[in-house]
């Protein structure tokens, strides 16, 4: 990779690391594994970026390598062991004036989310961040109707967790 490669590389992840940031929010549950992470979705964009033709946006291509390398990630850490991390457990004490129902129900839904498998949690993340069914197929690598009826049904079954 070149000077001038490696520069727009650097310009265009610092102005869509956010992608990556939720990308990380979603499947992982504390700040070490979110870290760990970005870091290594990171470093596949790196690797894959001399490749990287244009056809698509960046931010979709990104979204691609982004959720292909947390869903395999998700896959082999499914093998291992779960345990809680302590600073999961938050211990807060709510102000009177405070209203903390938005913050409720964003934490209900990342709770139903986490619930779903990857390939249903990466559905729903790209269907919150606005994307429509054209920009969801591209980047699962899926057609638009099979986007359509599967987010159908990812909607129907955050109803049933969210409603039992």
């Amino acid at each position: 990779m070149n000077k001038n490669q490696k520069h727009n590389f650097i310009e265009l992840l610092e102005e869509h690391q956010n992608i990556v940031h939720k990308v990380c929010r979603l499947y992982t549950n504390d700040y070490d594994a979110h870290n760990d992470l970005f870091q290594e979705i990171t470093i596949q964009l790196w690797k894959a970026y001399p490749k990287f033709r244009g056809d698509a946006k960046f931010s979709t291509w990104m979204y691609r390598i982004g959720l292909n390398t947390a869903i395999t990630l998700y896959r082999k850490s499914k093998r291992r062991i779960q345990t809680q991390d302590f600073d999961a457990v938050q211990f807060r004490i709510k102000a009177e004036d405070y209203d903390d129902t938005e913050e409720e129900q964003l934490k209900l839904l990342y709770s139903a989310v986490k619930q779903l498998n990857d390939i249903e949690k990466a559905l729903i993340f790209l269907y919150l961040e606005d994307k429509n069914y054209k920009e969801i197929s591209e980047t699962l690598g899926i057609s638009e109707v099979n986007a359509r009826v599967k987010m159908n049904r990812v909607k129907t079954k955050l109803r049933t967790i969210l409603n039992p």
